[in-house]
């Protein structure tokens, strides 16, 4: 029985923990990121984005040169819909790259 309510416990335990990571506040950005430029460290300050689909999109971009379009992104593996509209706000095919968390 004993044995029963540590598991219990544990398992509550962890729920509140996941659970309170997943509402942690994201860092607020300021400033653009030239998806045609980017470097893969660029492309993980983006919410949503990590080191694999970081490279994804250089990859892609390497192999069939700079996007047109915002939306060609959900042509990169791991990129789709709900990414791309996280990600918007922040995105640009020219210019300079000048995205950074707000202090």
């Amino acid at each position: 029985m004993q044995k029963r309510l540590f598991i219990f416990l544990g398992v509550v335990c962890l729920t509140l923990v996941f659970w309170g990571y997943g509402y942690a506040a994201a860092p607020e950005l300021e400033g653009y990121l030239n998806v045609n430029t980017a470097t893969v460290t660029e492309f993980q300050m983006l919410p949503g984005i990590g080191e694999a689909t970081a490279q994804n999109i250089v990859t892609f971009r390497e192999a069939n040169g700079p996007f047109a379009s915002i939306d060609d992104l959900m042509k990169v593996k791991g990129i789709g819909e709900k990414k791309i509209e996280a990600m918007r706000p922040y995105l640009r095919l020219e210019g300079e790259t000048t995205l950074r968390i707000k202090e």
